[in-house]
């Protein structure tokens, strides 16, 4: 018994080392989730004040649901020399700027998609108001021949 406890405890002080050895590594990850939840939480206290926070979150999905620009190396059509273009859905770029302006305009598009589909879900149509639900039933009439006595 006292040897099995003793290898017990060599492994657990070489299991702490090796922690302290790697700590760095087995720790960032857990530090870059809570930087991020802290900025998320920054970001949602500051929303609460800002009146245009709704429409920076749209962007920010919409800004996920598009693609990237990415840089390619293709050759040139008069030289035949490589060069870099930006390649955004499909079509190619001479300037980043110029890739990052078409990215930037889907995006805004999407975003501005976001809002018609909204405005044609809940706003009444025809000037009339349309419940989203089922009707209510009305509301059973009283009969005349037995009435409650006050």
């Amino acid at each position: 018994m006292p040897i099995e406890n003793l290898l017990i405890l060599v492994l657990l002080f070489f299991a702490g080392a090796l922690f302290y050895r790697f700590r760095t590594r087995v720790l960032a990850p857990f530090r870059r989730f809570e930087a991020r939840n802290a900025q998320r939480r920054a970001d949602e206290a500051r929303a609460l004040f800002d009146r245009h926070a709704h429409y920076r979150q749209t962007l920010q999905i919409a800004e996920e649901q598009v693609e990237a620009v990415e840089k390619i190396k293709v050759a040139d059509e008069r030289t035949g020399q490589p060069v870099e273009r930006f390649l955004f859905l499909g079509v190619q770029y001479a300037t980043l700027a110029e890739a990052e302006g078409a990215r930037y305009a889907e995006v805004v598009g999407k975003a501005r998609d976001f809002y018609i589909d909204l405005d044609r879900n809940w706003l009444p149509r025809h000037g009339r108001y349309e419940p989203m639900g089922p009707a209510l039933p009305a509301p059973p009439k009283p009969d005349p021949v037995t009435r409650s006595r006050p």
